[in-house]
């Protein structure tokens, strides 16, 4: 083995293969080693599902091995596998990655369930709604409204003019028409007539970051994740923007970091805008995401 790389040993099956990068992962201190070897391993074979574990006895196909090491090597360098193979699954959807947007996350999906879940109780199901997503990155969130709630019309802003480019790669990729704006925060909808408003923001404290992850701290863009001295600045300063839009949202959905939902929560109170304020936990029992909704 070469200091740092991943060589692969000579002769080998499929299934020897991801044993072997498996380990050389762990031992280089990833995230996730054998699901990050799996990702890999079906990305470069080209095999998912069954089609995957059919071929574990198989060889490993020669013509691979070469990028297969490669991209062995970066997951080992503490690249996420996402970067790597240019994708990531989002609501049943395969989105496009690249180190200019932040990895959606499966809590996310949660925030999207939510907007949908509390929009048909306010509003008729086929009603054009308006809605706007602060913090666009990978269109993960607005191209996937665009995609469930065909009938809106769906806008989705952001500062980075190369996450913007992502995205709208994502909303052709599914067919979906969504508004893309550059700019900070509500800024570029100032005078649109908006219904919901949705945000996964950065909400990071400044001084956390370096205790992150490496896969995170390393790699996914600073400006996605520094919410500001306690993570809280996107969200004030959304609120503080409100009169830009006509009239305020009726329904608003962020999602937050650990031990954030009681501030979100008192900042979306403060404004007297929302008569009822929702707090949703994710999966692992973390309040994620707050709902305002005025009914």
């Amino acid at each position: 083995m070469k200091h740092g790389a991943y060589v692969m040993s000579e002769v080998q099956s499929i299934r020897e293969a991801f044993a072997e990068a498996s380990s050389f992962l762990s031992r280089s201190g990833a995230n996730e080693p054998q699901r990050s070897a799996q990702l890999l391993l079906e990305h470069v074979l080209g095999l998912s599902g069954a089609a995957y574990y059919m071929a574990l006895a198989d060889p490993f196909p020669g013509a691979d091995r070469e990028v297969w090491e490669a991209m062995v090597t970066r997951r080992g360098a503490g690249e996420p596998v996402q970067y790597i193979i240019g994708e990531q699954e989002f609501y049943g959807r395969v989105f496009e990655v690249t180190p200019e947007v932040l990895i959606p996350r499966p809590e996310t999906e949660l925030l999207v369930e939510a907007i949908l879940r509390y929009s048909a109780e306010l509003w008729p199901k086929e009603q054009s709604l308006s809605a706007v997503d602060i913090g666009a990155g990978s269109g993960a969130i607005s191209v996937t409204l665009a995609a469930e709630a065909p009938a809106w019309r769906v806008c989705a802003g952001d500062i980075s003019p190369a996450a913007l480019t992502v995205a709208a790669r994502n909303a052709a990729r599914h067919g979906t028409a969504v508004d893309f704006r550059l700019g900070d925060l509500l800024e570029p909808f100032a005078g649109l007539e908006t219904d919901i408003l949705v945000s996964n923001p950065p909400y990071i404290p400044g001084a956390d970051i370096a205790g992150l992850q490496r896969e995170v701290r390393d790699h996914e863009p600073r400006t996605a994740l520094d919410g500001g001295t306690d993570g809280l600045d996107p969200y004030r300063r959304m609120m503080e923007q409100l009169p830009l839009f006509p009239a305020p949202p009726r329904l608003v959905g962020f999602e937050l970091g650990f031990g954030q939902a009681e501030q979100v929560a008192a900042l979306l109170t403060a404004t007297g805008h929302w008569s009822e304020i929702i707090t949703i936990h994710d999966l692992a029992g973390i309040a994620r995401h707050v709902i305002g909704i005025t009914r």
